[in-house]
C-alpha cells in the first residue's frame, strides 16, 4: 500500500477562557501530500494496462471490420460463380474488389462465405484468448489481417504479452484454438455438402482448383456418395469452411511457434528444436512437387528460428489426459492437411 505523508501546514493555537479551560482558537488544514514515488507499482501498472486494452481493442476492430469488407469481396465472387454453375475464376476473384466502390450492395452475396470463415477464424482465436484469461496470461485481442488475396484474408492472431508459467497452461493455450476452430468448421462444411450443386463438368476446366482434405473426403462420401469430383460445385459456406481446415492443418505443424509447435514444446520440449528444423526442412520437396507455397513456409520456419520462449515452471509434466489429446491433435492434423492445398490455371498448363 501507498504510504500517506502528512506535513503540518500550521501549529494549533488555543486559548483559556475564564473558567480556565482550554479551548481550540483556529486549526489551520493539514495538507496529505502523496509523494509520486511512493505510489504502488501495481497500481501503475494497471494504468498501463488498461490503456493498452483500450489500444489494442480500437486496432482489433478496425482490422476486423478492413477484413469483413475483403472477405465479402470474395464471398461475393464465390457466390457469383456458385449461382452460374462454374467455379470461381481468379481474374474475377481479384476484379470483385473494384466493384466494391462502384456497386457495394454486390457485396451482400458474400455474406455466407465471411461470415462462416471470420466465425471460424474468431472460434480459432478465441479459444486461445479465453485459455489464456483461464491461466492469467496477458493477451490481446485477435488481430485479424485484411488482404485481396483469394480467400480475402492471411488469418488472425493474437499476442500473448507474459510469460506462461507452466506446460500445462501452454499446451492447453495451444491446443484450445485449433480444436474450437476445427469444431466450427466440420458442421460448416457438412451443411455446404447438403447444399452442393451437381454439375457436370463444373471443375474439368476450371480456373482454380482447391484440394480435398481427408475430413472433406469422409463427408462427401456420407453425404454426396458416388458424385464425381469434376461434378461437384461447392457451396460458399463450403469454401470458407475449406479454408478454416485448411487454416487448422497449418497452426497445428509441429515447428516454431505454431499451436502444433506449442503441443510439442509443452509435451516433450527436448524435441522442439529437431522438429521445427524437421518440418522447415521436409516442407521443401513438398514445394517442389505439390505447392510452391510450402516454400514460404519453410523459410519462415528456418527465418524465425527454432527457440521457444522458456516456462517459468518447466518441470511440472502434463498428464495423462492431455497426453491423450496429443493424439487428437495429430488425428485433427490428418484431417486438415493438404499436399496439394490450391491449383491455378496457369500451373496445369490451361
Amino acid at each position: 500500500m501507498p504510504r500517506v505523508i502528512v506535513r503540518e501546514s500550521s501549529c494549533i493555537e488555543s486559548t483559556m477562557d475564564d473558567a480556565g479551560n482550554s479551548e481550540r482558537a483556529s486549526l489551520e488544514s493539514f495538507t496529505p501530500l502523496l509523494e509520486p514515488e511512493e505510489l504502488a507499482p501495481e497500481l501503475a501498472w494497471e494504468d498501463r494496462q488498461a490503456r493498452w486494452r483500450r489500444k489494442s481493442f480500437a486496432i482489433a476492430v478496425l482490422l476486423f471490420l478492413l477484413t469483413v469488407i475483403s472477405t465479402l469481396a470474395v464471398g461475393a465472387q464465390f457466390a457469383a460463380s456458385y449461382a452460374a454453375g462454374r467455379s470461381p475464376d481468379v481474374n474475377d476473384l481479384f476484379s470483385s474488389y473494384a466493384t466494391l466502390f462502384a456497386h457495394p450492395q454486390f457485396l451482400l452475396a458474400g455474406v455466407p462465405y465471411a461470415f462462416t470463415l471470420l466465425g471460424i477464424l474468431l472460434t480459432h482465436e478465441l479459444g486461445h484468448y479465453f485459455a489464456c484469461r483461464y491461466y492469467g496470461i496477458s493477451a490481446s485481442y485477435p488481430y485479424f489481417i485484411p488482404a485481396p488475396t483469394l480467400i480475402g484474408t492471411l488469418g488472425a492472431f493474437i499476442r500473448i504479452r507474459s510469460p506462461i508459467y507452466n506446460r500445462k497452461a501452454l499446451f492447453d493455450v495451444g491446443l484450445a484454438g485449433p480444436v474450437t476452430g476445427f469444431l466450427f468448421a466440420i458442421p460448416a462444411l457438412a451443411i455446404a455438402i447438403a447444399y452442393s450443386r451437381v454439375t457436370p463438368l463444373s471443375g474439368a476446366h476450371a480456373a482454380v482448383l482447391f484440394g480435398d482434405p481427408l475430413a472433406l473426403r469422409a463427408l462427401l462420401a456420407w453425404l454426396r456418395p458416388g458424385v464425381p469430383s469434376t461434378d461437384r460445385l461447392l457451396h460458399p459456406l463450403g469454401r470458407a469452411a475449406w479454408v478454416g481446415l485448411f487454416t487448422t492443418a497449418l497452426n497445428l505443424l509441429p515447428a516454431g511457434q505454431l499451436d502444433g509447435g506449442h503441443i510439442l514444446y509443452a509435451a516433450a520440449s527436448k524435441y522442439h528444436r529437431r522438429a521445427t528444423l524437421g518440418v522447415a526442412l521436409l516442407l521443401i520437396p513438398l514445394g517442389y512437387k505439390y505447392w510452391p507455397g510450402w516454400y514460404l513456409w519453410a523459410g519462415l520456419l528456418l527465418a524465425l528460428g527454432f527457440r521457444h520462449p522458456p516456462l517459468l515452471n518447466p518441470w511440472e509434466p502434463i498428464g495423462r489426459t492431455r497426453v491423450l489429446w496429443v493424439a487428437a491433435a495429430f488425428l485433427i492434423f490428418l484431417l486438415c492437411f493438404m499436399p496439394l492445398p490450391v491449383i491455378l490455371r496457369s500451373e496445369l498448363g490451361g
